[in-house]
């Protein structure tokens, strides 16, 4: 049975969508899972590369960020034909997740519930088998001395009481995506002359390390400790990425008991060489369940 709610084009926000194969599972015993995160930086003009990349690395699970589409306009069947299910929640132009997974998800539940904002395009979780999966595009925050920038300080806040209302350290949770923060200095290439970006502000770092605290590991880093091991690499650097002039501002933070489960995590450079990459390229990690 094919499960499709239609949204209409002048209000994006208020549907979300799960298009599904009529031989879709759900998830039973999934042994090696595949996770990857990926900010396409709309997905529509990245899709090419998504498709590719889907063909030859074959995760379970692929969230997306920055889809910059409405849900009307998503384009979900290239994936339906190739057997994913897709979940998603866009706007035009702006923000927007997905989520493309071989196996439809148990649960989805799209933004925040705290009688705020619900920020429904920067926040999606879904649930396969025991491992919950929080995808979030935390807002970037423009300026220091923008309204934006507290906005994003307490969108960690936020995120924090949201993990702390519905889970425990204990379940197996991986939050990923484009977290917009580079934790330490080596994870930029020049750390010594950003101390007022927005992205790395003592008071970011700070915000992200209290919700990192509620019980998360930063997987790839269990694998990668070295420095030099970028996400991001701006389009105004001509050759950013092969430069290695970038940042690790895209990340995939696990609860102990899931990331004792990884077998290892690394960041796939190809995708952000071919021509109109995204900004952003895929971080990828493997857990034996």
């Amino acid at each position: 049975m094919v499960f499709r709610r239609l949204c209409k084009c002048f209000c994006p926000m208020r549907f979300s969508i799960m298009l599904s194969k009529s031989n879709a599972v759900m998830w039973d015993d999934p042994g090696i899972m595949r996770i990857a995160t990926f900010n396409a930086n709309s997905i529509r003009s990245r899709l090419d590369i998504i498709l590719a990349w889907l063909d030859d690395h074959s995760p379970d699970v692929l969230c997306i960020q920055e889809t910059k589409v409405q849900d009307c306009d998503f384009p979900a069947l290239p994936f339906l034909e190739k057997g994913y299910e897709v979940t998603y929640r866009g706007q035009k132009s702006y923000n927007g997740v997905a989520v493309i997974s071989r196996a439809r998800p148990t649960a989805v539940q799209f933004g925040f519930d705290d009688g705020e904002s619900p920020d429904e395009t920067r926040l999606v979780y879904t649930r396969f088998g025991p491992v919950h999966i929080v995808n979030t595009y935390v807002p970037q925050g423009r300026e220091i001395n923008h309204e934006m920038y507290q906005y994003k300080l307490n969108w960690f806040r936020r995120l924090r009481t949201y993990f702390e209302s519905h889970f425990s350290p204990r379940m197996k949770v991986l939050w990923l995506g484009d977290l917009n923060v580079a934790r330490e200095p080596m994870d930029i290439h020049n750390s010594e002359v950003q101390a007022k970006h927005v992205c790395y502000h003592v008071d970011v770092r700070e915000a992200f390390a209290e919700t990192q605290s509620w019980g998360f590991v930063d997987v790839f880093r269990k694998y990668h400790p070295e420095p030099g091991q970028f996400t991001f690499f701006d389009y105004r650097t001509p050759n950013a990425a092969k430069r290695k002039m970038g940042w690790r501002i895209d990340h995939m933070l696990a609860t102990k008991s899931l990331a004792a489960k990884s077998t290892d995590s690394y960041i796939d450079l190809d995708p952000r060489l071919k021509p109109k990459p995204s900004d952003h390229t895929f971080l990828v990690a493997d857990f034996n369940l």
